[in-house]
């Protein structure tokens, strides 16, 4: 009885969190229309943004622990057998027991003194009281062993804000089927290609990595769309497999990169400027990842359905694809003008969005809002309707609560490292190894590529770029190429084993029950290859980042 009521809660808090999420946008774009308009900017907006992010991140906290959506792995404790990791499980629940109970102990007397003295934050119609959002954490986070002042001042950040909009932009783009109008308007445009369809998915991958800002995104959405068209014109497995695992890497590196956005929070760098820097090398990696499908298929013909004149039976959506239809039809092609109206839709919101923060006339958070409602109208346009805004809405706030918590922490691991001198002893350190600036860049690199066999991106993230990133500015580097080079090295991880995130998303996306993930990690080891490549191009030349920011 206690675990049902205490779930529907959780729940009840999840779309609380996912709803004000989605309000956030509209409050977003208001200010942005009053200032750009009537030169009357919404008064409180960046205070209300920030404490709501709060708010959001620990109502979700509860639904974050319960659904077990925090990013983990078992490559250690698994070595243990079943014992370990039981005993692994249960340390890590004493001491979340323990990291959530002491915040929440300390969360008494900064509440009381909100609720007492009146405290306020905001101006006009926006100024608001301040103990609601402390209420929040002392009721639905039981946070951390830190003050509660650290806690609170930790998440509440205007930027943080671009994350879930930036997701809501995606996903609302994601569900009216812009993936699959990208997909089909590419294929048309590549038709004289050889392997004209991995580089269709290579292409589509790349526009819609302009609107996704993750990498999982865009590895679900083609496994769905590219691989059954693969299949039916005779592409191998492995090859069409890798391509989509492959290629879904450029989520990361092309704006609006999630990845990006966390390392210019905990470094401090301009996120508008880091979106700038992805441009180029990002344009880079998706014509060296098409040299590579092109090659392929001129040297191997057969990888990708020589001999086959006209395609098989399409299958159903969703259906297995071990065994392909063998009846003969003519090529199916959407029509090219709802194909080149839609795309030139997402293409103007791209350009809108990424234009106007690049040219100053925005920040990233409202252009994330203005992202996010541009897309909501978009999508209402090609038919999405109010039961699946709903449902974009919930995903967004399962998808955001546990990253907003790791980035909460991130902040507290980065005051840590300051506060006990580690980051100056890591700096004396590796300077006094007698490397050189180059010898420690690459032993930089090395540790991201071998922690991208083991853990998450973001989470590699947090764990380095606090002690790398001020290192490598003590060696000469541009802070922005350096960003570029990190963010290249680590979006290898994605597609090596065991973690493999893109793998692994592909293998339970794509319509084919008899996948085998060996498949897809050898089909996407040359793409792990060329981002190898593209790391040593953007290291040797890195005016290739840092060319547009410094227009």
């Amino acid at each position: 009885m206690f675990d049902r009521l205490n779930t529907r809660f959780v729940h009840l808090l999840l779309a609380g969190a996912a709803l004000l999420t989605f309000l956030l946008s509209f409050l977003v774009v208001a200010d942005v229309l009053g200032r750009a308009i009537f030169s009357k900017p919404v008064k409180g907006t960046p205070e209300m943004v920030s404490m709501s992010i709060v708010i959001i991140c620990f109502l979700l906290a509860a639904y974050a622990v319960q659904s077990r959506s925090m990013i983990s792995t078992d490559v250690i404790v698994g070595a243990f057998g079943m014992r370990g990791q039981h005993a692994a499980t249960l340390l890590s629940g004493i001491l979340g027991l323990i990291f959530f109970g002491l915040i929440f102990w300390g969360s008494f007397e900064p509440t009381l003194y909100a609720w007492t003295s009146g405290e306020f934050e905001g101006e006009g119609a926006l100024r608001v009281p301040v103990w609601p959002a402390r209420l929040v954490i002392l009721i639905g986070s039981l946070l951390a062993a830190v003050t509660y002042f650290s806690a609170y001042e930790a998440l509440r950040d205007y930027v943080f804000a671009v994350i879930p909009l930036f997701m809501l932009m995606g996903d609302f783009l994601a569900k009216c089927g812009a993936a699959s109008d990208l997909y089909a308007l590419a294929n048309r445009l590549t038709h004289w290609m050889p392997a004209r369809l991995a580089v269709a998915t290579i292409v589509s991958n790349a526009l819609f990595a302009f609107v996704t800002g993750v990498s999982i995104a865009a590895a679900a959405a083609f496994s769905r769309i590219a691989y059954p068209e693969m299949v039916r014109y005779g592409y191998k497995r492995e090859f069409s497999l890798g391509c989509i695992a492959g290629s879904a890497c450029l989520g990361m590196l092309i704006p609006p990169s999630v990845l990006m956005i966390v390392w210019g929070v905990l470094t401090e760098l301009s996120i508008g400027k880091l979106f700038l820097a992805g441009v180029l090398p990002g344009i880079l990696l998706s014509g060296l990842f098409c040299l590579y499908a092109i090659g392929a298929a001129v040297l191997n013909p057969a990888i990708a359905g020589s001999g086959r004149l006209t395609p098989m039976a399409r299958a159903p959506v969703g259906a297995a694809l071990a065994r392909p239809v063998a009846i003969e039809l003519c090529e199916d092609e959407r029509p090219l003008g709802p194909l080149l109206a839609s795309t030139s839709l997402v293409v103007a919101l791209i350009i809108g969005v990424l234009g106007s923060i690049w040219l100053g006339l925005c920040t990233p958070t409202e252009g994330a809002g203005v992202g996010a409602v541009g897309a909501l109208i978009l999508a209402l346009i090609k038919g999405i309707n109010l039961r699946e805004v709903w449902q974009v809405i919930l995903n967004v706030g399962r998808t955001a609560g546990p990253l907003l918590l790791l980035l909460f922490c991130a902040q507290l691991y980065s005051r840590v490292l300051s506060m006990t001198g580690f980051t100056d002893a890591a700096q004396t350190f590796l300077l006094g190894t007698g490397l050189g600036p180059w010898g420690i860049l690459v032993l930089m690199v090395a540790i991201w590529v071998v922690l991208g066999c083991l853990i998450d991106s973001i989470s590699i993230i947090l764990l380095t770029v606090p002690i790398f990133a001020p290192i490598a500015t003590q060696l000469g580097f541009d802070p922005l190429a350096f960003a570029i080079i990190g963010i290249l090295a680590i979006e290898t991880g994605l597609i090596t084993p065991p973690f493999g995130l893109c793998v692994f998303t592909v293998k339970a996306a794509v319509p084919d029950d008899t996948v085998q993930l060996g498949e897809i990690f050898r089909g996407a080891m040359p793409y792990w290859f060329v981002l190898l490549v593209v790391v040593a191009i953007v290291a040797m030349f890195p005016k290739i980042a840092t060319f547009l920011p410094g227009l």
